[in-house]
């Protein structure tokens, strides 16, 4: 499940980048319509997503190489252990990646898991916020061509 991140943590950033040059240089916004102007905002949200939720793919792929490392401290896995809980991370039998919320999942010898924060709490809202942003851009100018369609329309 973490070769995912093979995947994605180039995509991402790549992704980010295409977004951000579709919003900036796709359209002169001065003389540009709201139909343009929305398109932009939109590639730029989802651009802000991207961009955030690589930060969390980044903290995500330290932890697994973390917990992957050997050697004579690797044993309970350092990004399972919790601050005043040493017991917690006693009992840890393995862990898990979850790609949506981002999270380093730690499984324990009783059945139960818990995250282990490795990846900071503001990347999920934020990434959903500006996923969020951006489709609500984009619905709107796909609304607006429909207006300016039939205004087209009815004028001829």
């Amino acid at each position: 499940m973490a070769y995912a991140l093979f995947l994605l943590l180039p995509g991402c950033p790549i992704t980010a980048l295409a977004l951000a040059g579709y919003g900036f240089g796709r359209h002169r916004l001065r003389r540009a319509g709201r139909q343009a102007r929305l398109r932009s905002v939109a590639a730029l949200a989802g651009s802000a997503a991207a961009a955030v939720y690589t930060v969390g793919l980044l903290a995500l792929a330290l932890a697994v190489m973390d917990a992957e490392d050997g050697g004579a401290d690797s044993s309970p896995l350092r990004p399972c252990r919790v601050a005043g809980e040493p017991e917690r991370a006693a009992r840890v039998t393995g862990y898990r990646v979850e790609y949506v919320p981002l999270r380093f999942v730690c499984e324990t010898t009783d059945g139960n898991d818990y995250s282990a924060g490795a990846v900071p709490g503001w990347v999920g809202p934020a990434a959903a916020g500006f996923a969020l942003a951006s489709v609500v851009c984009a619905c709107a100018a796909a609304v607006e061509g429909e207006r300016r369609a039939r205004r087209g329309a009815a004028a001829a």
